[in-house]
């Protein structure tokens, strides 16, 4: 006869209303500030007197920020504590920004979109707060609402954008990211309790955390440069192969050492590996499919006869519903993770995204169709956020959390990074001809872009498929079988 539910006690209800708006707010604050550049980097690129192709390396800078510091704020979250990393990485979101108002020099924006990338560590160090602070019962609705937020903001990101553009300089949406991650850091502060530290016996490792950075440095710079460079060209290549070189000799260093940065044992977990997998297929459906969104949005129809000649505000806000459908998908994400465990709304994710893309590549005439596909897409992107997770934390042990999301976290990015270079090159390699300097894609190539992104999205719904579930795993410690206390009711123990 099993237990009934214990009731929530004053002090769990305190405690989950103080920490985690907290915590939210500051993946918002990440979240807006990474993606409010992408609609307005052309706009940027005449501001500051540079190339096109040269203007990209606003985002190749934070999102090679984001993805070697992710994982590396989120280890040492583990060895020395989860809030002060947490304040650490939004004191770099908050130096970014105010370095970002005070300067003119592309070079020097360069820099504070790198300290910017430091924002990345929110994503597991929250979630590895979530874990230790939340009361057991609230713990899948907490991860699933800060997961969700990275999807909230990115919408809310690009129509902050065009809503301080019609008013002010490029410099307020740096404002932006100041105020809110000044804001974010006081509630830190203020609000979550310092933490345990949960690994006393791991240690440092730096050779791990140098090659980590290299292999992810040359990937992503190969990536993202690409379309400029060429894909074919003898630095692409280069860089592929030096990051396949490396990432191998990274390997092999995480598999020698004492205390590895990144256990290799847990990353093969079929519940860590397939669930990373999604991640990043996720990731490239997400910012792919905005990126496309936006531009096709801002399409001049009278050239082009397709597109609504958008303004980047125009455009942000028909991305709007996107947000809305991830604040949804919170709530209902962690409903579905309570009664039939993560694998449901992961794969509803997947479908999701895809049904709203191929609705894209058969219906685009009109803004409500842009409208519908935004917010089913974005509910589908909620749910796969909310899911991921939850099969991370029922595979790891609490000691691993921060490293294990935080890997988590770098795969939705380099993913992010491939679905923007393809799609890229989608709409560029098919242009029309026209009276006017500008190349713009044929409505065939946005076609293609659409089906790529729903093809990618349904993909990642069947993964999860790989991944089977088994009962709750148990710890043996001094000669003596112990439940694994750590684990959320709520969160199934996965196949590890």
């Amino acid at each position: 006869m099993s237990e009934a539910p214990q009731p929530t006690t004053a002090a769990e209800k305190q405690s989950s209303a103080r920490v985690l708006p907290a915590l939210i707010l500051a993946m918002l604050s990440f979240s807006v500030v990474q993606t409010a550049v992408v609609p307005i980097l052309p706009s940027l690129a005449k501001e500051l007197s540079v190339s096109g192709s040269s203007i990209t390396w606003l985002m190749t800078a934070n999102l090679l920020s984001a993805a070697v510091l992710t994982p590396l704020l989120g280890r040492f979250g583990d060895l020395r504590g989860r809030k002060p990393m947490l304040l650490i990485s939004l004191t770099g979101l908050v130096a970014g920004s105010a370095l970002a108002v005070s300067t003119h020099s592309f070079t020097w924006l360069v820099v504070a979109r790198v300290l910017q990338g430091a924002g990345g560590g929110v994503l597991p160090l929250a979630i590895s707060i979530v874990r230790d602070e939340l009361p057991k019962q609230k713990v899948t609705g907490g991860v699933a609402a800060i997961s969700a937020s990275m999807g909230v903001g990115s919408g809310l990101g690009l129509v902050a954008t065009g809503l301080l553009l019609e008013h002010w300089s490029y410099k307020s949406i740096f404002w932006m990211g100041l105020v809110f991650g000044l804001i974010a850091v006081a509630l830190v502060a203020l609000r979550v309790p310092s933490d345990p530290v949960t690994d006393k016996d791991g240690g440092a490792d730096p050779l791990g955390a140098l090659t980590l950075a290299g292999w992810l440095s040359a990937l992503l710079v190969a990536v993202s440069q690409g379309n400029h460079w060429g894909w074919t060209s003898t630095k692409t290549l280069g860089l592929f192969a030096v990051a396949a070189v490396v990432a191998l000799v990274w390997g092999v260093i995480e598999v020698k050492v004492k205390h590895p940065l990144v256990d290799m044992k847990m990353m093969s977990r079929p519940a860590v590996a397939f669930t990373n997998l999604a991640g990043l297929l996720i990731g490239f459906g997400m910012y792919g499919s905005f990126m496309v969104i936006s531009n096709f949005a801002q399409t001049p129809e009278k050239f082009a006869h397709y597109g609504f000649t958008a303004t980047v505000l125009h455009a942000g806000i028909m991305l709007l519903p996107s947000a809305v459908g991830s604040m949804v998908a919170a709530p209902l994400g962690a409903l579905l993770i309570a009664r039939r465990g993560p694998r449901l709304p992961l794969v509803l994710g997947g479908v999701l995204g895809a049904v709203a893309m191929a609705y894209l590549a058969v219906r685009h005439s009109h803004e409500a169709d842009i409208y519908t596909a935004s917010a089913i897409f974005g509910l589908g992107i909620g749910l796969a956020f909310s899911a991921m997770p939850a099969y991370i934390n029922g595979a790891v042990p609490v000691e691993q959390s921060g490293i294990a999301n935080g890997m988590n976290a770098v795969l939705r990015t380099v993913g992010g990074a491939i679905g923007t270079a393809v799609m890229a090159a989608i709409l560029t390699g098919d242009t029309m001809k026209l009276p006017i300097p500008i190349a713009l894609p044929t409505l065939d190539a946005y076609k293609h872009a659409f089906w790529t992104a729903a093809v990618v999205c349904a993909i990642a719904g069947a993964v999860p498929f790989l991944i089977r579930t088994v009962k709750p795993s148990t710890t043996v410690a001094a000669g003596n079988a112990t439940a694994d206390l750590d684990s959320s009711p709520q969160l199934a123990k996965t196949d590890a």
